[in-house]
C-alpha cells in the first residue's frame, strides 16, 4: 500500500463543497471537517452573522470557506448561488443538506391528543426538512450530473426509524428524507453512472439551539427527557457536533466510492439498543 494511500482515499483536495444550514452547529462542524480534508467549502444559510462566524472558525484553522445567504426554499436564490459558484470555481463536487429542524407546533404537547395537532405545523416541518432537501438536490445536483460525479449527503435522524414519543412531524419528515435519499441514489446512478452518489447521515441526539431547553435545565443538568435519552444511549452521553465530521468526509471521499443509497447512523448506539 503506497505511503500516501490514506490521503488519496480520504482527501478532498480541490473539491468544491456546498453545505446548507452552514451556520448551524452540525452543518458548520461538517463543513469544518470537509475543509480540513482539503475541500473549498461554501456555507449557505439565512443569517449572515452566523455564516461569518462559521467561516471565521474554518479559516482560522487553515481551511478555505465562504458564506452566502440563501434560503433552501428559494429557487431563485439557489440558482444564483449555483451560477456564482460556476463562475468562481467552475465545479460543484459535494452537497450536504444540513438545513432543517423541528417546528414546536408539530410536536405533541404532554396531555394533548394527536387528533388535535395543527395540519399547518405538520406541513411546515415537512416543507423545511423534505422540500428543503429536494430543491438543493435539484439545483446543485444537476451540475454534478452534468460533470459525471459528486457526492450528496442528506440529514436523517433517529426519529426516522424509531418511534420517539411526541415528535410526530419531524419524525415523518425525516422518514421521507431517508426514502428520498434511497430513491435519488438509485435514479442518479442508473441515469448518470456510478460516480454520482447519494447517502444520508442519521445523527443520534446532539444538543443544539433548538433542543437545548428540552434536554438540559438552566443549570446544565439533564431534564427528564434528557435522562430518558441518555438511558437509552449505550455511549451514555449526547453526541458532539464534530463527531459527524469524520462520517461526512468519508462519504464524500473516494474511500466511499461504492457506497450509495445508505443511511449511516452516528448515534452512540441508540438505534441498536432495546433499552433493556
Amino acid at each position: 500500500m503506497p505511503a500516501d494511500w490514506l490521503r488519496e482515499q480520504f482527501g478532498l483536495d480541490g473539491q468544491v463543497a456546498i453545505v446548507t444550514g452552514g451556520g448551524g452547529a452540525l452543518g458548520s462542524a461538517m463543513a469544518h471537517g470537509l475543509a480540513q480534508a482539503g475541500a473549498r467549502v461554501v456555507l449557505l444559510g439565512r443569517t449572515q452573522t452566523r455564516l461569518d462566524q462559521a467561516v471565521a472558525d474554518i479559516t482560522r484553522a487553515g481551511g478555505d470557506a465562504i458564506g452566502l445567504v440563501a434560503d433552501v426554499h428559494d429557487r431563485a436564490q439557489l440558482v444564483s448561488v449555483r451560477d456564482e459558484l460556476g463562475a468562481r470555481f467552475g465545479r460543484i463536487d459535494i452537497l450536504i443538506n444540513a438545513a432543517g429542524g423541528n417546528v414546536p407546533a408539530a410536536t405533541l404537547p404532554p396531555g394533548d391528543a394527536v387528533f388535535d395537532l395543527p395540519l399547518e405545523a405538520l406541513r411546515e416541518v415537512v416543507d423545511l426538512n423534505l422540500f428543503g432537501t429536494i430543491l438543493p438536490c435539484q439545483i446543485f445536483g444537476q451540475v454534478m450530473a452534468e460533470s459525471g460525479g459528486g457526492a450528496i449527503i442528506n440529514m436523517s435522524s433517529m426519529t426516522a426509524s424509531r418511534a420517539i414519543s411526541r415528535v410526530i412531524g419531524y419524525s415523518a419528515a425525516k422518514a421521507a428524507v431517508e426514502n428520498f435519499t434511497r430513491w435519488l441514489a438509485v435514479e442518479l446512478a442508473r441515469t448518470y453512472g456510478e460516480g454520482l452518489r447519494v447517502n444520508a447521515i442519521a445523527p443520534g441526539f446532539f444538543i443544539g439551539d433548538q433542543n437545548r431547553a428540552l434536554l438540559l435545565d438552566a443549570q446544565g443538568e439533564l431534564t427528564e427527557r434528557g435522562s430518558q435519552i441518555i438511558a437509552h444511549t449505550p455511549a451514555g452521553r449526547f453526541g458532539l457536533a464534530e463527531e459527524l465530521a469524520g462520517t461526512a468526509v468519508w462519504l464524500c471521499s473516494p474511500a466511499a466510492r461504492f457506497v450509495t443509497g445508505s443511511v449511516i447512523p452516528v448515534d452512540g448506539g441508540f438505534g441498536a439498543s432495546s433499552g433493556v
